[in-house]
């Protein structure tokens, strides 16, 4: 059991990963749409993990993700207006989604401590890549210093996630 749980969480890792790995410079109307695509997905992921938990921490894990991430796409939201900025979807906010949906429906067919551990597993490694691509590739790339505040606010916030969620998943080893 162990051993397909470790393996689902290397593939969530090297799915995820192609999608941050672009060779052209992002622009700031990307970057924003990738930024509050990740908030979405982790929203989405906890409002699942709401409906599907009963383990306590789990539960707090999920309902801060909702609040911190709903609370950083509205800032983002109020930020492109400011701004008169329309995020553009592009190929990473694609293949973001398109790997949210599949993990999503793959974490629907698990109930109790499996999905409780997939969940927060997925959690760790969703958050160690958005991360590491907002620290190298999403912050240095963002042209807009607004832009680059939010998102160096919202690496900070996401660290701390990321910490949460690991102290979650050893809790349910």
């Amino acid at each position: 059991m162990f051993a397909k749980f470790s393996t689902a969480v290397a593939a969530v890792c090297l799915l995820t990963m192609p999608a941050f790995a672009q060779g052209a410079k992002l622009t700031d109307p990307q970057i924003a749409h990738i930024a509050y695509t990740a908030g979405v997905i982790d929203v989405t992921a906890a409002r699942q993990a709401l409906t599907k938990s009963q383990n306590k921490e789990v539960r707090a894990f999920a309902d801060d993700m909702v609040r911190d991430h709903e609370a950083v796409n509205k800032q983002a939201l109020d930020l492109v207006k400011k701004l008169k900025v329309t995020p553009e979807d592009n190929d990473t906010s694609r293949a973001l989604t398109k790997q949210a949906a599949d993990k999503q429906a793959e974490l629907a067919k698990l109930s109790g401590p499996a999905y409780d551990k997939a969940y927060v597993a997925n959690e760790v490694a969703f958050h160690k890549v958005v991360d590491d691509a907002l620290a190298k590739q999403l912050i240095p790339s963002a042209s807009n210093a607004e832009l680059k505040g939010l998102l160096e606010t919202g690496l900070k916030i996401f660290e701390g996630h990321l910490q949460h969620a690991e102290h979650a998943l050893a809790g349910l080893k």
